[in-house]
């Protein structure tokens, strides 16, 4: 069973469905199959944002949906069940994605001049505050030099804890 404690599941349990998303789903009968009338009920959850949440875990693999016709009014009922035991390869995948973007930024930072508007503005990179005539086009002041090296540390810092934890 997946430990919905555990910090990192629940944050990207909130980047996928949000806070409601994850309420519902502590608060969700975690064996056999319920409508979601029945989930909107039982957790005090808006049915929309029910229905929106299981369409996410569906699409991501963590619900099964089983389609019921009735037989006499023709209706078609939808079951839901929760199945969290893929999650850990979703993580996988966030994880390598992090990786990916952190060397992408960790590579632009190294390559790159940057200056900054003193004001926080903007940041732009030497050819395009050139083409400013390094003037902040926001607010007009002049454009500084940003020594761009603790964030090249802070990168290659949280690419080495990533690479730690990997291993």
């Amino acid at each position: 069973m997946t430990d919905l404690n555990d910090p990192v599941v629940r944050g990207y349990l909130i980047q996928l469905m949000g806070e409601e998303g994850l309420e519902m789903i502590e608060k969700m009968p975690a064996e056999g199959e319920v409508t979601d009338e029945q989930i909107a009920e039982a957790t005090g959850v808006m049915l929309n944002i029910v229905r929106r949440t299981l369409f996410i875990m569906n699409e991501n693999k963590l619900a099964i949906c089983r389609r019921e016709r009735d037989s006499s009014s023709g209706w078609l009922t939808y079951l839901w069940q929760l199945d969290l035991s893929d999650i850990e390869s979703h993580l996988a995948k966030e994880k390598k994605k992090l990786f990916k973007n952190l060397q992408l930024r960790l590579e632009s930072e190294e390559d790159n001049v940057f200056y900054t508007c003193p004001e926080g503005c903007v940041r732009f990179q030497f050819n395009d505050a050139s083409e400013c005539e390094f003037l902040c086009p926001a607010c007009g002041e002049d454009l500084m030099f940003e020594d761009n090296s603790p964030m090249v540390e802070k990168l290659t810092k949280r690419l080495d804890e990533l690479k730690t934890n990997n291993s």
